[in-house]
């Protein structure tokens, strides 16, 4: 993670946590608890292995443990552990996933500066 706070830690919402809203920071989350709303950051979205997050993350680097539902646009790396769950729209520039991770979404693969709003985007047929 490299955009942290001035205490060199990243944004929590721990376990036990349930935040409706959102967010929106230059620095980078871990979500341990539960989310509902938007995540828009430049750095980086950690989902831990008990995370959950229903809406849309917009951020420069992802790393997926736990479960994600919404839409979601990285505009580098998205990185699926085994035991991470992704369901919706997905739009990255790279997609790691390890062995044992549930992948079930639409998925467009851009280069990053290609890489622009999922709402903002639309297919132009010549």
């Amino acid at each position: 993670m490299k955009n942290q706070e001035a205490n060199g830690q990243p944004n929590r919402i721990e376990i036990g946590t349930r935040i409706i809203g959102d967010i929106t920071s230059d620095a980078d989350f871990r979500i341990d608890g539960k989310l509902e709303g938007t995540i828009t950051t430049s750095g980086k979205v950690v989902i831990g292995k008990d995370g959950y997050i229903i809406g849309k993350i917009k951020c420069e680097y992802a790393d997926f443990e736990g479960n994600f539902s919404g839409k979601l646009e990285v505009k580098e790396a998205l990185t699926l552990k085994s035991s991470s769950s992704v369901e919706g729209e997905v739009k990255i520039s790279k997609l790691i996933v390890e062995s044992g991770a549930k992948f079930n979404a639409k998925c467009v693969m851009k280069t990053t500066s290609e890489v622009k709003s999922i709402s903002d985007s639309r297919e132009k047929i010549a």
